[in-house]
């Protein structure tokens, strides 16, 4: 037989896989199975939902994937009692490469009274391209899409599966899988999935230091999140960091009569107003310089330069002088930095009187590129204050997401773009890292993978709003794109996976990563 032949097989085996992947799920039984899962509601957010969880877990995922090979494990979170982590491992040897999938069963508070009419939160709706209900796009449309595309290459080869236990194991995935000639994936799989992301991954990094072992792999590859646009097939390699904080004046107790005390006593939303001012002027550019990032390297720029601009219908119109001059709107979103003002609390506007606010508050966000250093947080903006002259605001870090980017140019990218092309015949929108925030560190520091995401959703999803909905188009080309990938990684395994080593030489992981220790 001919290479030319056997090319030909392949890419025509591939095609099979591709199509029966996106026809299932335009099938009653995707509806359906998305639909009891939907149904359960798993609100991470809720006291008291634990339960829910860990039926999540343990009757939705863990039996799909027992059925496929898979042993899997499902353990306690570190930090709560309500939100169950699994892991699940299909081995079919130990030298092989291996990949890391990634899923959360968990939702947002669902908000039933504000849907529109006729939708419930908890039952799957279609209503033309969109499958209504929570959790239809974050997360639980896109992880069914992935395990699904699994499925149908390994039913395309032929792999006798089923050895998983499907309630226990050893946490290390069991004994190797049991399977038959062209049958084999020639790769490893494990799949982590939380039930705390929307409760901001609550135990995730701890779990994932404590099972660096289970978790050890070469590759992660995960959906969450939005395409750039609907339209666009996108991979992101990250996320932008996240560091919430508060500015506090806090002069005195209670307010003083502004036409007697006025210009005798410091005005507490006037200092407020002048500390947000030296931080971020009134045309978003920012003023301090310890919160700019340090020029991102040449392969993120370029990459950001080929990234589509896109108009979401109905989305606001951007505002072209906003921002950091000389950026275009891509550049702002996805390589530098913005501080953000999200509420501001200074006597009442409610009912305003005539009275010198005694203290005032400025709740801030931080999003951040790798680059920036967020060491000492607190200081160096307390610095930055005094020097301007602006005295006695307190600076309080709440919470910080790392940054994290792996990049353009590593060789991983390049095969999951050349995937998508040969499976949509459309050029991928790569983008370095999200503009918002996941917990990629995760996968990046703690385990020190590369990273790349495929999204199934699209901007207009409202993932944490009423009426959140997916669109079968983008979950149908998912799948395609997801069973293209999973049969590409048997063909060319050297495309997609580096050993450590290599990856620490050639800097192929995601610690492009910016300092999270905030003090």
């Amino acid at each position: 037989m001919t290479s030319d032949h056997s090319s030909g097989n392949r890419d025509t085996a591939r095609m099979t896989v591709t199509q029966a992947a996106g026809e299932f799920v335009r099938s009653q039984a995707f509806f359906d199975l998305l639909a009891a899962r939907v149904a359960r509601r798993t609100e991470s957010q809720a006291p008291g939902n634990g339960a829910a969880a860990h039926a999540y877990l343990a009757e939705e995922v863990a039996p799909e994937l027992a059925a496929l090979g898979f042993a899997t494990t499902i353990h306690d979170n570190p930090e709560s009692d309500e939100h169950p982590l699994l892991i699940a491992a299909r081995n079919e040897d130990p030298d092989l490469p291996t990949v890391l999938l990634y899923g959360h069963g968990d939702v947002q508070f669902a908000h039933d009274s504000q849907w529109s009419e006729g939708l419930d939160p908890w039952v799957l709706t279609r209503d033309g391209d969109r499958l209504y209900g929570r959790g239809s796009a974050d997360n639980k449309g896109q992880h069914t899409v992935n395990s699904l595309a699994l499925k149908i290459v390994l039913e395309t080869l032929g792999g006798e599966v089923g050895n998983g236990d499907g309630d226990g194991g050893d946490g290390n995935g069991g004994s190797a899988v049991s399977v038959a000639g062209s049958g084999t994936l020639g790769y490893n799989v494990k799949i982590l999935m939380e039930t705390a992301e929307e409760a901001g991954s609550l135990g995730l990094k701890a779990f994932a230091a404590a099972h660096t072992a289970e978790l050890d792999a070469d590759l992660f590859l995960a959906s969450d999140g939005p395409r750039i646009a609907a339209e666009y097939p996108t991979l992101f390699l990250g996320s932008r960091g996240a560091l919430g904080f508060t500015l506090v004046v806090h002069d005195r107790d209670g307010d003083h009569h502004s036409g007697n005390w006025g210009g005798k006593l410091r005005n507490a939303a006037t200092v407020l107003a002048a500390a947000i001012n030296a931080l971020v002027d009134g045309n978003g550019v920012i003023r301090i310089p310890a919160l700019r990032p340090a020029d991102p390297p040449a392969s993120v720029l370029e990459a950001v330069a080929k990234l589509p601009e896109v108009v979401e219908a109905g989305s606001p119109e951007v505002d072209p002088d906003w921002g950091e001059p000389g950026l275009t709107s891509a550049e702002k979103v996805f390589a530098f930095n913005v501080i953000e003002v999200l509420a501001l609390d200074a006597g009442n506007p409610a009912q305003v009187v005539n009275a010198i606010p005694g203290k005032a508050e400025a709740h801030m966000q931080l999003r951040y590129v790798v680059g920036t250093d967020v060491d000492d947080f607190e200081d160096k903006v307390r610095a930055h204050l005094e020097s301007q002259g602006i005295h006695g605001v307190d600076v309080l870090v709440e919470h910080c997401m790392p940054a994290t980017r792996l990049d353009p140019n590593a060789r991983v990218v390049a095969a999951a773009a050349e995937s998508i092309k040969q499976t949509t015949g459309l050029e991928a929108a790569i983008e370095p890292n999200l503009g918002g925030t996941i917990p990629n560190d995760v996968f990046a520091e703690v385990l020190g993978l590369p990273t790349v995401w495929v999204p199934h959703s699209y901007p207009g999803c409202n993932q944490h709003a009423p009426d959140e909905h997916a669109l079968t188009s983008i979950l149908e080309q998912g799948a395609e794109i997801m069973a293209g990938m999973f049969w590409d990684m048997r063909q060319n395994p050297d495309g997609w996976f580096t050993s450590k080593s290599t990856r620490t030489e050639a800097g192929e992981r995601s610690t492009d990563a910016a300092p999270s220790d905030v003090r």
